[in-house]
């Protein structure tokens, strides 16, 4: 199952890049481009690792990773910075990054000590081959899934995708933009009207009030979100 990686960086054409890069590793990736942009995604969850700038305006990267471990968070960081003084690789240890990383970096050593971070954190649960929730069954890799009415049903490819993607980050808001590039790719438009209705699909096998969800809830101005 692929890995969520968030990039905190406001150098837009480094962040860029770097999101471009972590995709062709099969990362999902997002970008983010100040401090309380950066909070706020990593309160809302279902990121496995934090690229994390020092130099972010609205509060500076060491301010962000403080704030995380203090709320308990310990996903891990990996502090991108072109501070190199011994004092700032220190402060980031003291406030429990992972791992300390200069600028300008090679950008293969920087793949791998993603990979080296990653590994050490296990995979979520939630890619298992069946999925049981409100009374529905779903298996991913038949593409079939026994509704809670008894229904037997089959689920197309694009289906099945969507609520593996969100079964992976459940009770998270996924983003649109996340939604429409993974199952559409990256030169869709966001506004492609097949993925509502495939959400509109979805709820009518597996919500038994589609009009009130309790599985599938789109966010306005957001995306979307699956609580089991």
């Amino acid at each position: 199952m692929s890995r969520w990686i968030l990039v905190a960086e406001d150098e837009g054409p480094l962040g860029e890049m770097l999101v471009d890069n972590l995709q062709l590793e099969s990362y999902h990736a997002e970008l983010v481009r100040n401090g309380p942009d950066a909070l706020q995604r990593m309160e809302r969850g279902g990121i496995d690792l934090l690229l994390l700038d020092i130099m972010l305006p609205g509060c500076d990267g060491f301010t962000v990773l403080e704030r995380l471990r203090h709320r308990g968070d310990d996903t891990p960081v990996l502090i991108l910075s072109a501070r190199s003084a011994d004092r700032d690789r220190i402060r980031g240890l003291e406030l429990a990054a992972d791992d300390y990383l200069t600028k300008p970096f090679n950008l293969r050593e920087l793949l791998l000590r993603v990979d080296a971070l990653l590994r050490r954190r296990p995979a979520p649960a939630a890619g298992a081959d069946v999925l049981k929730f409100g009374d529905n069954s779903v298996d991913f890799r038949a593409m079939r899934a026994h509704t809670f009415a008894g229904d037997d049903v089959e689920l197309t490819a694009t289906e099945t995708r969507l609520l593996k993607l969100l079964a992976a980050h459940a009770g998270t808001v996924v983003s649109r933009k996340i939604v429409v590039e993974h199952l559409f790719g990256t030169t869709a438009p966001l506004t492609v009207r097949t993925l509502d209705n495939v959400v509109l699909r979805l709820r009518k096998l597996f919500e038994r009030e589609p009009a009130e969800p309790r599985h599938l809830h789109t966010v306005r101005g957001l995306g979307i979100r699956f609580d089991p």
